[in-house]
């Protein structure tokens, strides 16, 4: 089992930055996966970035790429969310997701069921 709790979420103007974070407790060793995703009122969950913390192969969603950054603190057990050049459409709950021992498909990476740990999220608003 993996905890997750995030942290970091909060009320910007566009073209602002915020950085959220997520710290991981349990057996985080079997988790070689974790990502972010975001949900937006009446949307489905969307992934947005996901790290293979062996590797740090990075993977992000087109709508992000360029203005946010995922990160790892292996020493620290967190995720990192760097969020720059912030757009009202960035505006959802964020979560952060682990994987279980049987890892993530790659190709796959922004799946939500590819992932069994969940926090339980933080509310990212973006005014204009």
């Amino acid at each position: 089992q993996v905890q997750l709790v995030e942290s970091g979420g909060g009320s910007v103007q566009a073209g602002g930055s915020l950085r959220l974070s997520c710290a991981a407790s349990g057996d985080t060793a079997s988790s070689r996966w974790m990502a972010w995703f975001r949900q937006a009122p009446g949307k489905e969950r969307e992934g947005v970035a996901a790290i293979l913390t062996t590797t740090s192969n990075i993977y992000y969603a087109n709508s992000v790429k360029g203005r946010f950054t995922i990160s790892q603190d292996n020493a620290k057990n967190t995720l990192y969310l760097q969020m720059n050049s912030l757009k009202p459409e960035d505006t959802a709950m964020y979560y952060c997701a682990a994987a279980g021992p049987a890892g993530v498909q790659w190709w796959l990476w922004f799946k939500k069921d590819e992932y069994p740990y969940w926090g339980q999220g933080t509310q990212v608003t973006v005014s204009s």
